[in-house]
């Protein structure tokens, strides 16, 4: 955080001071109790704090608020800014903040691919530049403020995901952050129990729209259905395209998959660039078409991010090849789990499972409330569109994906479990060096990630077995 005193503060939320000096420095900020961890934090308290010296370790502590303090309340350490209205200056405070800087800030949205896209764009940008971005995936409301006073003189970029929890989160989240370029990677169903149908969650994707106020630049993935139905007729911004259609402004020819990766020939500007992006999967194109997109707005150009994007590390259990039991290939993709990430799932095993005898194991997918069935259902319809020899399911709504992938005309074997240790018994004796695996869950399904880990190679440990039974045998 760029550090401000009490007085600067103070003017600008018209504030009285009450208690402590103007001269106070602040240097972190919060609005929940919980996130005072430092000194010289500023709160914005709604409530009545009834004992200061519970946070002493923090003094000096700065206290917005609205409520009255008794002289008896007043303790040293703790300056106090009374003001009319704590919300009120919260936003004032935070609107004044982020107008201190003109900087380049990147807000991205999506079903699937935001936090791979955000993590592209901020490897690239890395080589040559100071940039705040959201840490790995923790992308929720309460972290708002944090990330924008992460903010400071030496930043020059900023990467932001905007996660859709509920209708306005998107909005809310662009109201700290005000960004300069805004992506859409892709719109699903998911989080339909706040959202509440399909069109009220594509509405809540597209708030992009509005957070960027006509002024900035708007890349989507010109080929996704539920893109589409956004209404962009108003939107005076610049609108970026990407995708393997001829009219997208960066598209994507000849995508091969390579090794632990994709290659493809990027097409902009009427130029030709070859690109290789770490990854297996066309949304892994996808999200590198999106980031090249976008950094090339901040100045760097395509053949410089391509260079770039060759050293970028995906996260583990995103589609993560592995060896497995009984000499079986595992696909480990237990990062996160919707019916969008687990059609780009099947699309993998389809590809590089060619050959091979390939089973899917599949978890619930959670966080989807009342929406559960549906979305299940629409998870085995997808399963059937796919080539899988063998669809083993664990838990009691993971059935729904079995139970409609049958009814949908699915004709493989399928099996359904309530726990992992049937399903591990079941694979010791059906799979060999010439099956492929895909395991498929979020990071929260304990029995999914039980068994992940039980049936990948340990091969530190085969390492050693070896070396003891070669010592044996000698």
């Amino acid at each position: 955080m760029k550090p401000l005193l009490v007085r600067q503060i103070r003017n600008i939320l018209s504030g009285t001071l009450l208690h402590g000096s103007d001269e106070t420095t602040v240097h972190h900020g919060a609005y929940r109790l919980k996130h005072i961890s430092k000194k010289n934090t500023i709160f914005f308290s709604k409530k009545r704090i009834a004992n200061f010296n519970r946070f002493k370790e923090f003094f000096p502590l700065v206290i917005v608020t609205h409520q009255n303090i008794n002289k008896s309340m007043r303790t040293e350490g703790v300056t106090i800014i009374q003001v009319d209205d704590t919300d009120k200056a919260y936003w004032e405070f935070v609107h004044y903040y982020r107008g201190l800087f003109n900087l380049p800030v990147v807000a991205i949205t999506g079903t699937s691919g935001k936090t791979t896209t955000k993590e592209m764009i901020k490897h690239i940008l890395s080589f040559d530049k100071n940039i705040t971005a959201t840490w790995i995936t923790s992308n929720s409301r309460t972290a708002h403020l944090q990330y924008l006073l992460s903010i400071d003189d030496d930043t020059e970029a900023g990467v932001f995901e905007t996660a859709v929890g509920s209708p306005g989160d998107v909005l809310r989240a662009c109201e700290y952050y005000k960004p300069t370029i805004g992506i859409i990677t892709n719109i699903g169903e998911h989080h339909l129990n706040r959202c509440k149908s399909p069109e009220e969650y594509i509405k809540a994707k597209g708030e992009m729209v509005a957070a960027l106020n006509n002024e900035g630049v708007l890349i989507i993935n010109s080929e996704d259905e539920n893109i589409k139905k956004i209404d962009l007729k108003h939107y005076h911004g610049r609108i970026i395209e990407v995708g393997k259609s001829d009219s997208s402004h960066f598209v994507a020819k000849n995508i091969q998959y390579s090794n632990d990766g994709m290659e493809f020939i990027l097409q902009f500007n009427q130029k030709e660039y070859p690109l290789y992006v770490p990854g297996f999967g066309e949304h892994q194109v996808y999200n590198a078409l999106s980031a090249i997109a976008a950094v090339n707005e901040i100045g760097i150009n395509p053949t410089e991010a391509a260079q770039r994007l060759k050293t970028f590390r995906k996260f583990n259990k995103q589609l993560q090849v592995l060896d497995g039991l009984n000499g079986s290939t595992i696909l480990d993709d237990t990062w996160s789990s919707t019916t969008t990430s687990l059609e780009a799932a099947l699309k993998v095993l389809d590809e590089i499972g060619k050959g091979k005898k390939k089973i899917a194991i599949i978890g619930t997918i959670t966080d989807v409330g009342s929406w559960g069935y549906y979305i299940h259902e629409k998870a085995g319809e997808i399963v059937n569109n796919h080539d899988v020899d063998v669809l083993i399911t664990i838990g009691m709504h993971a059935k729904i994906i079995a139970d409609q992938a049958v009814k949908c005309g699915f004709q493989s074997l399928v099996y359904s479990f309530n726990n992992n240790i049937l399903v591990y018994n079941l694979l010791s004796e059906i799979v060999d060096k010439n099956t492929i695996i895909l395991i498929k869950s979020d990071m929260y399904s304990e029995a999914i990630i039980e068994l992940a880990a039980r049936i990948k190679v340990n091969k530190k440990a085969e390492n050693v077995q070896s070396t003891k039974d070669k010592h044996i045998a000698e």
